[in-house]
């Protein structure tokens, strides 16, 4: 069980230079892999929607896996999974979110081109060895065969402790110059991302007596090491998406002691719905968002859950979970294989 394996981990998406915050949480999970024994080479590309951009993803894969030697491939959403069919050898997929809720457009309503995300990704997974979910709400989009027959496996991504951990309120706003006079509210998202609503969360915060000694702070472009900044900076954070997966920047916060406020998503209800001084919005309507932020806002008890995450959110303990799924495909290489009456099930 302690064999180091050698691992392709295909994902697309992954940090570049432009976009240093892309995707923290497969950078972490490739980061703890390693760290556990793991060989683990990474190919990331960009589809961008552009059939042309798959094709030559594939190519590259397809040659890189008939030159060098792996014992399994791990792909990065469902679309990633497209690359490495035919199989030549084990192939695990975790699926994230959006590959097979759908893609929310700038009006926020789900798109064509999400439809087909959706369904290339439901056909991946009635074709891969092994299935890993990020959250039990996203498994209720699989197919109905692997439903049935609960063939995947539920692994939420985990926090890297050492990085987010509590730290000073007052020296955290000096380093990032943010103001000591009024309360932050952190957002929890991309503002340019349609299905994390920025709007939404800002029409909350005006709600707050007309915006009036509170702010809402919103990192661009902010690598992923700065982010513990920001949420020691701040006294909330906010998410107000459309869907998630099991979205990590809530259990960053967690880690970091600070309160959370977000519409019911995800895995969300599930990490929050039992703690303390963090709210689930009955609705996302902009004035019952408004209502949980001051009631979190105006409670006078510290608010701690660095226990909660460390008990049940460390990044190690996540990964080690992936290394029993990598395990497993060893011991059954045989696997469902390309096998046609799976796409029968993709479209149920």
């Amino acid at each position: 069980m302690n064999t180091p394996l050698r691992v392709l981990m295909v994902t697309s998406e992954w940090p570049t230079p432009e976009h240093p915050e892309w995707a923290p949480f497969i950078v972490q999970q490739v980061k703890f892999l390693r760290l556990a024994g793991m060989e683990v080479d990474v190919f990331p590309f960009r589809g961008a929607r552009n059939p042309f951009n798959y094709i030559r993803a594939w190519v590259q894969v397809q040659r890189r896996l008939r030159r060098k030697r792996y014992d399994l491939v791990h792909a990065q959403f469902g679309q990633s999974g497209s690359l490495v069919i035919p199989k030549r050898v084990p192939v695990v997929v975790t699926f994230r979110g959006s590959d097979l809720e759908g893609i929310v457009g700038p009006k926020g309503r789900y798109t064509f081109q999400g439809y087909v995300l959706n369904l290339l990704s439901r056909i991946v997974a009635s074709l891969v060895d092994e299935i890993i979910v990020v959250s039990a709400s996203l498994a209720r989009r699989l197919p109905r065969r692997i439903r049935r027959h609960k063939r995947y496996h539920i692994i939420p991504g985990g926090v890297d402790l050492d990085l987010f951990k509590p730290s000073s309120k007052q020296e955290a706003r000096d380093a990032l110059k943010l103001p000591h006079d009024c309360l932050l509210i952190l957002f929890g998202g991309t503002p340019h991302v349609a299905r994390k609503r920025y709007e939404l969360a800002r029409q909350a915060v005006q709600h707050l007596n007309g915006g009036c000694g509170v702010e809402l702070i919103v990192p661009r472009n902010v690598p992923h090491h700065i982010m513990p900044l920001y949420m020691n900076a701040c006294d909330v954070l906010l998410l107000t998406s459309i869907h998630e997966g099991s979205p990590n920047v809530v259990k960053e916060a967690l880690a970091c002691n600070l309160p959370v406020v977000s519409v019911a998503v995800g895995d969300v209800p599930e990490l929050i719905g039992g703690v303390p001084g963090c709210v689930i919005c009955q609705d996302a309507r902009a004035k019952t968002i408004a209502a949980a932020l001051a009631d979190v806002l105006g409670r006078c008890e510290s608010f701690s859950s660095r226990d909660l995450a460390e008990k049940q959110l460390d990044d190690r303990l996540q990964v080690q979970k992936v290394i029993n799924i990598y395990h497993r495909t060893q011991r059954n290489q045989k696997g469902p294989g390309i096998d046609l009456t799976g796409l029968d099930a993709a479209v149920q």
